[in-house]
C-alpha cells in the first residue's frame, strides 16, 4: 500500500468491511494511501525497512512471497485477503478461514511477456518469473475461498490455479464524483503509467483523430510515454486530487480504457462523472461497460481502430444522469454487504465440516 490506485481503494473497502482487524501488507506509505487505511491499523513487513523501497518497490519482487509467509496470523479465525498477487500467499493456522478478494491472477504468470517485457528485461528475467510463478500457483492453493472482481478474472482463475471464484464486482466511490457535462474538447485517460496499460496507443490515437488527450497518472512508463507524445496534443498531469480528477474526467467528451483491463474500474468512475467511455473490447471493460448505453469499444489493440472509433464517437447521445445511474449499481455499501455475506457463508460451512 504504497501508491495510490484502483486497487487500493478497493482495498480501503475491504478493510471497511472489518473496521477493528489489522491490516497486514508489505509496504505502507501514510502519505499515499492514508486517508484510505489509517496507519494505527497497519502491520508491514520487514521490507518496510530496506532502503529505497518507495522507489524500488517493484525490484523487490523475488522477496514478497516470503514477506507475506512471514506473518505470523496465526491468532485469527478468519482471514481476508485482497491481492493482484502476493497476498493469497499468506499462511494461516489449522481450520482457519481465508478468503481471498482477487483482483487478477498474477500477471506473471499468464502474461509475463508483455507485463515483464514491457520494461524491456523479459529475456534476463525468464528464470525468475518462472520460479515465481511456479510459487504463485502452489499459492494459489491455499485460500478456503476466492472471490474475483469480474467473470474475467474468475475465469482466469479457473484455467491457471484450477479454482472456482465467486463474483463479486468492485466498488465505485460514486460519491467522489459529480456528474459533468462533457463540455471540454478533450478525451482522458486515467490510470498507472505501465506498459501494459496501453497508454502509448491512446497517444498515438487521439493524434490520428486530431484530439487533444488528457493523461492522469503516475508510473514508470511515464518517460517514454512523454517521448512518445512528442508533437501531438497530449497533456501530462501525473497525480492529481479527487477534485481536479472529477473536474478532468467530467470535462471530457469520454474517457478512453486503451488497453485489456482487469475488470474496468475506471468506466464505471467515469459514469459516476456523468461521462461514457470508449474502451478496448477485451477483458472486464466488457462487463462494466454496456455498449450504445455507457460507452463505445474499438476492437483492434490499434491506434486506427481507436481513432476510427474515436471520429464516429457522439458524446451528446449519452445522458450524464443515465451513466450514473449505471454507477450508482456498484455503491461500496452492496460490495460491503455481499463481501461480508461470503465470508460469513464461508466460516458457517467450515464449522459444519
Amino acid at each position: 500500500m504504497n501508491q495510490r490506485g484502483g486497487a487500493e481503494r478497493v482495498f480501503a473497502h475491504v478493510a471497511g468491511a472489518w473496521p477493528q482487524a489489522p491490516v497486514y501488507t508489505a509496504l505502507y506509505d501514510e502519505r499515499a494511501v492514508g486517508d484510505l487505511v489509517p496507519a494505527a491499523r497497519v502491520r508491514t513487513s520487514f521490507l518496510q525497512r530496506f532502503p529505497l523501497h518507495d522507489r524500488l518497490f517493484r525490484a523487490y519482487a523475488p522477496l514478497y512471497p516470503r514477506a507475506f509467509e512471514a506473518f505470523d496470523l496465526s491468532a485469527y479465525d478468519v482471514v481476508v485477503s485482497s491481492t493482484t498477487a502476493w497476498a493469497k500467499g499468506v499462511l494461516v493456522r489449522p481450520g482457519a478461514v481465508h478468503v481471498c478478494y482477487i483482483n487478477t491472477v498474477s500477471r506473471f504468470v499468464f502474461d509475463a511477456a508483455r507485463y515483464v517485457g514491457g520494461f524491456g528485461i523479459g529475456r534476463l528475467a525468464q528464470p525468475l518469473i518462472r520460479r515465481l510463478a511456479a510459487w504463485d500457483v502452489r499459492a494459489a492453493q491455499r485460500p478456503t475461498r476466492f472471490v474475483a472482481n469480474s467473470r474475467n478474472v474468475a475465469e482466469r482463475v479457473q484455467r491457471w490455479y484450477g479454482r472456482d471464484a465467486d463474483v463479486l464486482p468492485c466498488p465505485v466511490d460514486v460519491d467522489r464524483f459529480t456528474p459533468g457535462a462533457g463540455e471540454g474538447d478533450y478525451y482522458v485517460v486515467v490510470s498507472r503509467l505501465l506498459p501494459y496499460k496501453r497508454i502509448d496507443l491512446a497517444i498515438a490515437g487521439c493524434a490520428q483523430a486530431g484530439v487533444p488527450l488528457h493523461v492522469v497518472g503516475v508510473g514508470p512508463d511515464r518517460r517514454r510515454l512523454e517521448a512518445l507524445a512528442r508533437g501531438t496534443r497530449t497533456t501530462f498531469h501525473g497525480a492529481v486530487d479527487d477534485a481536479t480528477r472529477n473536474a478532468l474526467v467530467g470535462g471530457a467528451r469520454a474517457a478512453i480504457l486503451p488497453g485489456e483491463e482487469d475488470f474496468g474500474l475506471v468506466p464505471l468512475e467515469a459514469a459516476a462523472a456523468g461521462r461514457p467511455t470508449i474502451a478496448y473490447a477485451a477483458g472486464g471493460a466488457l462487463e462494466t461497460i454496456v455498449a450504445g448505453e455507457t460507452g463505445a469499444f474499438f476492437d483492434r489493440a490499434e491506434p486506427a481502430s481507436l481513432a476510427a472509433a474515436i471520429r464516429t464517437f457522439d458524446p451528446a447521445r449519452y445522458a450524464p444522469a443515465q451513466l450514473r445511474a449505471h454507477a450508482e449499481q456498484f455503491r461500496p455499501e452492496r460490495f460491503v454487504a455481499a463481501l461480508r455475506a461470503i465470508v460469513d457463508d464461508t466460516v458457517a460451512r467450515r464449522a459444519a465440516g
